[in-house]
């Protein structure tokens, strides 16, 4: 695993062993940038259920402003910051070992981003719950993009959001979400 493209480009991520964390699938990766291309620059990133971080870490090596991840694992939390001090990115990081629900209670007011990367562990069934909070809790700017990964053929939505595209990548599918317009 490494990251494709950017400052960072060509570095070799680590993985935390184990079968708690899946990562995603170098051609998925390659694919979500793709339609990420034009929205990353100086965009705050949160990727939640970050694993390896090896997400977040392709954004901030695309010019992403910042990057929140979090995730409950100690072990993987570890590896994501071994990987943003490797990628030399770990300035632009804030790396929080919690579980999903209560960050995003606790970014409540406080947070915002635009970019949400989404990779639950998929026996989780939770996108729609995270749709919502992300909605409620107010932590989306204008605009903001939010990537679905799952292994079911759901097109995630919400009052609050518009698909933009939704597309299947060997068994993989993924979910462009875009926050309308205030």
């Amino acid at each position: 695993m490494r990251i494709i493209t950017g400052s960072a480009k060509g570095a070799k991520l680590e993985t935390p062993d184990g079968l708690d964390t899946r990562p995603t699938a170098e051609r998925v990766k390659e694919s979500v940038f793709s339609m990420l291309q034009f929205e990353i620059e100086n965009r705050r990133v949160l990727d939640l259920f970050a694993g390896s971080g090896q997400m977040g870490l392709e954004a901030l090596s695309r010019g992403a402003l910042s990057c929140t991840f979090v995730e409950k694992n100690l072990d993987a939390m570890a590896i994501v910051k071994k990987n943003a001090q490797k990628t030399r990115l770990i300035d632009r990081c804030k790396i929080i070992n919690v579980d999903y629900k209560d960050y995003l209670r606790g970014a409540r007011g406080r947070d915002k981003f635009d970019i949400v990367i989404l990779d639950p562990p998929y026996s989780m069934k939770i996108i729609p719950e995270i749709l919502d909070s992300l909605v409620k809790f107010g932590l989306l700017n204008t605009n903001a993009k939010i990537v679905c990964e799952s292994e079911d053929d759901t097109e995630y939505s919400h009052e609050g959001l518009e698909t933009v595209r939704h597309s299947k990548y060997g068994r993989v599918y993924i979910t462009l979400l875009s926050k309308k317009g205030e």
